[in-house]
C-alpha cells in the first residue's frame, strides 16, 4: 500500500494512504452525474422557459452562457473546496502537494488543464496509465503541479498527538514555554489528559507543580487552566518560529 509521509512543524510524523485509479474514478463518475443533472436543467429551462422564446441562435448563447459553470466546475470546487470536488468529499479523498501542504490556486490550475491529455484523450487511458505506473500514483496533471491525491478517511486526532487548536488571535500567557521540548510536552499532555479523564485531581496537581518548578512559573490559575494554557502556548510559539 503506497503511503505519503507528511512531517509536521512540531516534529509529529502523519503518514496517508496515496489513491489510486479505483477510489478517484468513482468519484469522477460522482461529478460527472452532477454535472450531467445540471446540464439537463439548463437545457430544459432555456427550452421551456417563456424569458428564451426567441430564436435558435440566442437559445443557444444563452445555453452556453448558462453551461460555463459545468465546464470549469472542477477547477472551482477544488479551489473553493481546499483540494476536493463534490465526488471526492463522498469518497473521501483530497488533493495536497507533495510536502503534505494545502494546495494553491495555480497548482489546480495546472491539474485542471492538463485533464485534457489525462483524461479526455484516448478515453482517460493516458491518466490510468501513468497512475499505474507512477510511484505516488500520479497522473501527469498531478506529476506536473506537484500534487498527489490521499485519504481522509482515518483522520489523525490532534489529540494523539502534541498539537492544539488554537485560535487565529490566540494571546499566550507564559513566554518561556519553549524552554520545553516535544518530548516534555507529550508526556504533559498524555498526564494531563489522563488524569482530568479519571478526575484525579491529585496528580494534576503535581504536575502543575513539576511544570511550575521547570519554568519557574507563579501563576494563579487553576492547575486545568494552567495547564491547558501551558499546552496552547507551547503550540503558538512553536507554529510562529
Amino acid at each position: 500500500m503506497s503511503r505519503l509521509a507528511i512531517n509536521t512543524a512540531q516534529n509529529v510524523n502523519l503518514d496517508y494512504k496515496l489513491i489510486g485509479v479505483g477510489e478517484r474514478f468513482v468519484a469522477f463518475l460522482i461529478d460527472g452525474l452532477i454535472l450531467l443533472t445540471y446540464i439537463t436543467m439548463m437545457e430544459n429551462l432555456v427550452e421551456l422557459s417563456e424569458i428564451f422564446d426567441t430564436d435558435s441562435w440566442t437559445k443557444r448563447g444563452f445555453l452556453g452562457l448558462f453551461l460555463l459553470p459545468a465546464f470549469f466546475y472542477s477547477l472551482l470546487c477544488h479551489i473553493i473546496f481546499n483540494g476536493q470536488t463534490v465526488g471526492k468529499m463522498i469518497m473521501k479523498i483530497k488533493v495536497v502537494r507533495l510536502d503534505g501542504a494545502p494546495t494553491e490556486w495555480y497548482n489546480l490550475l495546472v491539474r485542471w488543464m492538463l485533464r485534457i491529455v489525462d483524461v479526455w484523450l484516448f478515453f482517460a487511458s493516458i491518466g490510468v496509465l501513468s497512475m499505474l505506473l507512477s510511484e505516488k500514483k500520479q497522473r501527469i496533471g498531478d506529476a506536473a503541479a506537484g500534487t498527489v491525491v490521499i485519504s481522509v478517511k482515518q483522520k489523525h486526532k490532534i489529540t494523539s498527538t502534541i498539537l492544539e487548536d488554537i485560535d487565529v488571535d490566540y494571546v499566550p500567557v507564559f513566554n518561556n514555554v519553549t524552554k520545553l521540548t516535544d518530548k516534555d510536552v507529550r508526556i504533559i499532555k498524555e498526564t494531563f489528559q489522563i488524569s482530568k479523564k479519571n478526575r484525579d485531581y491529585k496528580t494534576l496537581t503535581l504536575l502543575r507543580n513539576k511544570v511550575s518548578e521547570v519554568l519557574n512559573i507563579d501563576s494563579p490559575l487553576y492547575d486545568i487552566e494552567f495547564l491547558n494554557t501551558i499546552l496552547k502556548d507551547y503550540n503558538y510559539y512553536t507554529q510562529n518560529m
